[in-house]
């Protein structure tokens, strides 16, 4: 009873660092939200980023060594199913904060973590802030990160916040 309590916890983790306006390369048809929860609903379509299916996740299989940490991190095509039910119950934020996320997935977490801190007020010039916004859109294919980026330049020339 025990390990099915904690291959439950390991799939809801994997679940919760986790939908069609953008293809990820899978088609599940357009997510509702009589589709959530997705472990429930929708447990054969769900994968990680290395394509492992939410059944691989078991403690057998982490304690084998056939899970590593790189197998744990949500896929970009998890991440929209949950925008698409977010969007279908009226959360257009949220599903645009989930889907800013899949984008981010293909970033590595020390250029995310250089770009966060380059994105605080006075750390940047405008010209670093648009090379940001130029490297998010052609290198990893992140648009609508590059557009937050270009807005956030914006807004910086506005209230003085840029570096000088």
């Amino acid at each position: 009873m025990e390990q099915q309590m904690l291959e439950k916890m390991i799939r809801e983790a994997l679940l919760s660092m986790s939908g069609e306006s953008k293809s990820y390369g899978i088609n599940t048809g357009k997510m509702s939200v009589k589709d959530y929860p997705l472990s429930k609903n929708k447990a054969d379509v769900i994968k990680s980023s290395t394509g492992k299916g939410l059944k691989d996740f078991t403690v057998d299989n982490v304690m084998n060594g056939s899970i590593k940490p790189e197998d744990i991190r949500i896929a970009p095509e998890t991440l929209e199913m949950q925008a698409q039910i977010a969007e279908s119950d009226g959360r257009k934020p949220f599903a645009q904060n989930l889907r800013r996320a899949a984008e981010l997935i293909a970033v590595p977490d020390d250029r995310i973590l250089e770009i966060y801190d380059k994105l605080r007020p006075y750390r940047s010039t405008k010209e670093e802030l648009l090379g940001i916004a130029s490297e998010l859109e052609t290198k990893y294919n992140a648009k609508i990160n590059a557009a937050l980026v270009r807005e956030a330049v914006v807004r910086y020339e506005q209230r003085d916040r840029l570096k000088r």
